[in-house]
């Protein structure tokens, strides 16, 4: 969803480092440790996006050498748990969707437009677990028939990319097998969930300048925005796929 359908990518990657970077300042000070900032090409990259909430924070926490318990989901934002700092970010995103709305990317929908009147089914697969907020205010939920989020998995007991649980989920639920299905992902962690749940066709959209991470991490095909692709050409990589094999 996020990245790919609408613009909210932005938005959680400044939420994700106004909470960092308060932590961070907060353990310079308590701890003594030298503060380095939270970056997005470094740290939000290679260790948040794309991840469940919680699984992000302990991702980015450990690649700093940091350990604090995890926590309960219920903890209060800003604890120094897991959990806390997860629920501090989500106070933080909320706060910019509420003042700002949610964009959507106009290609996107055109493409999901085209595939709906081609009898296709589509769903969506998210860690999000704002994700029926976000279509909500979107006015977009009416696209998906079925949704797979945060809060899904967390009710079903569902892995986080990179592992395909939310794809393979949402495939099951649409009654479509994976070698029939497309997943369209722009975050390295998806793009190798796509890999590891052998779906027909893994779409890789650059949205960071990063079309060589999603290639060589799962991508059969990139593109900087899916302006640039239709229906006959995604058949046709499918065909193209298929032939290679």
């Amino acid at each position: 969803m996020d990245g790919v359908i609408t613009k909210t990518a932005a938005v959680h990657s400044l939420a994700w480092k106004k909470m960092f970077d308060e932590y961070l300042h907060y353990r310079e000070k308590a701890y003594n440790e030298p503060f380095r900032e939270f970056t997005h090409a470094g740290d939000y990259l290679s260790f948040v996006d794309g991840r469940p909430r919680y699984g992000g924070v302990d991702a980015f926490l450990k690649s700093r050498g940091i350990n604090i318990p995890f926590g309960e989901p219920e903890d209060e934002p800003g604890k120094e748990t897991v959990c806390g700092l997860g629920n501090r970010k989500n106070e933080f995103f909320n706060k910019v969707l509420e003042e700002d709305g949610v964009g959507i990317y106009d290609s996107t929908i055109e493409l999901i437009k085209q595939l709906l009147e081609r009898g296709v089914k589509v769903g969506v697969a998210t860690s999000s677990k704002n994700c029926v907020l976000i279509l909500k205010k979107a006015g977009i939920s009416h696209l998906f028939e079925t949704r797979v989020d945060g809060i899904v998995s967390a009710e079903l007991g569902l892995k986080g990319k990179p592992e395909p649980d939310i794809f393979t989920t949402a495939s099951d639920n649409l009654g479509v097998k994976y070698h029939r299905a497309i997943v369209v992902e722009d975050a390295v962690s998806g793009v190798q969930a796509g890999r590891k749940g052998n779906f027909g066709l893994v779409i890789g959209v650059a949205r960071e300048n990063n079309m060589h991470e999603l290639k060589t991490n799962g991508a059969d095909f990139v593109v900087e925005d899916l302006s640039e692709i239709n229906v006959e050409d995604i058949n046709k990589l499918i065909g193209s796929k298929l032939g290679g094999k």
